[in-house]
């Protein structure tokens, strides 16, 4: 009999899954375990050309015996053929069938003595089929011969062989493959929902939506198009599944290092940037030649295998070991968020990482299946990272607007106090030189006046004395006291300036990254510290435009400590920034100059030096210089 039109695969799926909970779950309970299953067959290497007949009578050499289990045999070069042999029992009940989960071949041809009973060719590039078909009571004893033919490098039978009703084998072939089908139309929704979503959300955040869309549409499809129940029910379309299985499995590769890189960074020396750029590279190689290789009618099968096969194996071998070293080393630093994905990424990386050490172990004949777990925790996890970032980012918007509303007031004291400051040395300066001659000439018409002259004389000298004191007390304000300094760890510093700015960084939907050794010691003042760098992180975020980022590092230089902050925002032309830090000029459109201007006088105070450098419409970077205090 040959296989089921494909115009009925869908009446018997209905009537599979109807029946599974009405079916008894054994219909011949006093048959031995031991009769339901094959447990050795029989391979020959043969050639296309040979007759049914003649391998009916090959002698026994030529036949190697294959426990199930074991490796399958590596298959000689250049041969394309192998006919394999199975002795049925000598007792088979009514109804019954049988069943091979996994063989190796592109065109299957099942015999029974001299009839054919099922045939099944793959005119496209995949080779794993599964394989049933029943038996009846006539069969008792007799040999099955299967005929696989092949255009890759693959030949054998890789499962257990089962006989038992044929309805329940039915049962275990249809539902066996339908829990990926599910699994894959339920990735492919999400997706879809993702990608809906993305429309509504800011350019700089769509991003990360995308990745995330495209790494559930490239696991939907790697799920449906892995099942051989498609190939089997739908094979006139074979063709394009297996081209959209290679093709999903290349996209998911690199969107998932670029999806890692853009929540944890580049890493050192950016190794998970330079690792994506070349998976993107070599991915786009292999699309090419899976399209050269079908439009020269799988001409270059071999070539194609072990480009897509074998050397992207060993890459996906590279990617999840370097990615689960590096989930482990964000694991120790304790960030929750890098912990869910670390712990969710590190169970696929490990599964299929194990799962295709075991494909090599086993000369690349065995089923790979651990990475369907993997997945699934892979999926719990990337799910509980978008809630848990979706409720952060509501918390961080609430205590951010309260902080906002404290620093706001703080800034509105500071920018009054340098007011003062201002008028006070521009005023005090100018009033103090005429009050000192007034009063020397005071002192002189009194030292020649008479008493009562001489009295109101030192009445009118008492009362500059006192004016003299007032401008004094106006001088402290262009004039500062020295305030209570120590010495301050940047990293500290810095840690408690990230928690405060990062919610104005994700208001302004941009990203922030801070790369601060921890042995960095200056000398100054605490809060005084952060006002500035505070206000000048304020200013490269209020510059963002789309995807903006501020870059923040430190380092020591020449018993120096330099802080560099680059951003690439809108960008300052070059007249402007020689007018930065003076009263009351601001490049903002309600910018009063004073945060900048009270900035300068810190950093001064600080013995630092403070430098910019901005190019229009390309961004601008500041530089800080302090002494360094060990």
């Amino acid at each position: 009999m040959k296989r089921f039109p494909q115009t009925l695969w869908l009446v018997v799926l209905v009537a599979v899954l109807s029946s599974s909970f009405l079916m008894p779950r054994a219909f011949a309970d006093d048959v031995p375990e031991e009769m339901k299953t094959i447990s050795e067959y029989s391979i020959l290497w043969g050639d296309p050309s040979e007759s049914l007949e003649s391998v009916r009578a090959a002698s026994p050499e030529r036949w190697k015996a294959v426990k199930i289990g074991d490796v399958i045999p590596e298959k000689p070069k250049d041969v394309t053929t192998a006919w394999i042999r199975l002795q049925l029992p000598s007792q088979i009940p009514k109804g019954y069938g049988l069943y091979i989960q996994g063989i190796y071949a592109q065109h299957l041809s099942v015999y029974i003595d001299q009839r054919l009973v099922k045939e099944t060719k793959f005119d496209f590039n995949y080779d794993q089929q599964s394989s049933l078909f029943p038996i009846s009571s006539e069969d008792e004893g007799h040999m099955v011969l299967m005929k696989s033919e092949t255009s890759m490098g693959r030949l054998g039978i890789t499962s257990i062989i089962k006989l038992d009703h044929y309805d329940v084998l039915l049962r275990t072939f249809v539902l066996g493959d339908l829990q990926n089908i599910i699994l894959g139309s339920a990735l492919l929704f999400i997706a879809v929902i993702v990608l809906i979503g993305s429309i509504f959300i800011k350019r700089v955040q769509r991003t990360d939506w995308v990745l995330v869309s495209t790494l559930f549409i490239s696991l939907g499809i790697i799920f449906i198009t892995y099942t051989p129940f498609m190939y089997e029910s739908l094979t006139k379309y074979g063709a394009l599944y297996s081209a959209l299985f290679d093709i999903s499995l290349v996209v998911f590769l690199p969107a998932l290092t670029f999806y890692f890189e853009r929540i944890f960074g580049k890493g050192k020396y950016k190794v998970i940037y330079w690792l994506r750029k070349s998976q993107t590279v070599y991915s786009v190689f292999v699309i090419i030649c899976l399209f050269i290789n079908i439009l020269s009618d799988y001409g270059f099968n071999k070539f194609y295998f072990f480009v897509a096969v074998t050397i992207l194996g060993f890459i996906m071998i590279l990617q999840f070991s370097l990615l689960i070293g590096s989930s482990i080393l964000l694991m120790f630093k304790g960030n929750k968020e890098a912990v869910i994905f670390s712990v969710g990424f590190a169970s696929l990386a490990f599964m299929s990482t194990l799962d295709l050490i075991l494909y090599y172990m086993n000369s690349q004949n065995k089923q790979i299946f651990l990475w369907k777990w993997g997945i699934l925790g892979f999926i719990v996890a990337l799910i509980v990272i978008l809630g848990r970032r979706f409720a952060i980012n509501q918390e961080r918007i609430i205590n951010y607007s309260k902080e906002l509303e404290f620093y706001n007031r703080q800034l509105q004291q500071s920018e009054k106090m340098e007011i003062i400051s201002q008028l006070a040395a521009s005023i005090a300066h100018e009033v103090r030189n005429p009050l000192q001659v007034t009063r020397g000439f005071l002192q002189l018409v009194a030292s020649r006046s008479d008493k009562k002259n001489q009295e109101y004389m030192m009445i009118a000298i008492e009362e500059l004395d006192r004016a003299s004191v007032i401008i004094s007390d106006f001088l402290t304000f262009s004039k500062p006291q020295g305030e209570e300094t120590k010495k301050l760890n940047l990293f500290e510093e810095f840690r408690q300036i990230e928690g405060i700015i990062f919610p104005l960084v994700a208001l302004h939907s941009g990203r922030i990254s801070v790369d601060v050794p921890e042995h960095l010691i200056i000398q100054g003042n605490s809060s005084k510290l952060k006002q500035v760098l505070i206000n000048l992180i304020k200013n490269s975020i209020e510059a963002f435009q789309d995807d903006g980022v501020v870059d923040i590092w430190a380092y020591e230089k020449d018993e120096e400590v330099f802080i560099h902050i680059k951003d690439n925002g809108e960008g300052i032309e070059a007249a402007q920034l020689a007018q930065l830090g003076v009263p009351y000029y601001s490049t903002k459109t309600k910018g009063t100059g004073l945060g900048l201007m009270v900035s300068f006088q810190i950093i001064e105070n600080m013995k630092g030096y403070i430098q910019f450098k901005s190019q229009k419409n390309l961004g601008t970077e500041v530089i800080l210089r302090f002494p360094t205090n060990r």
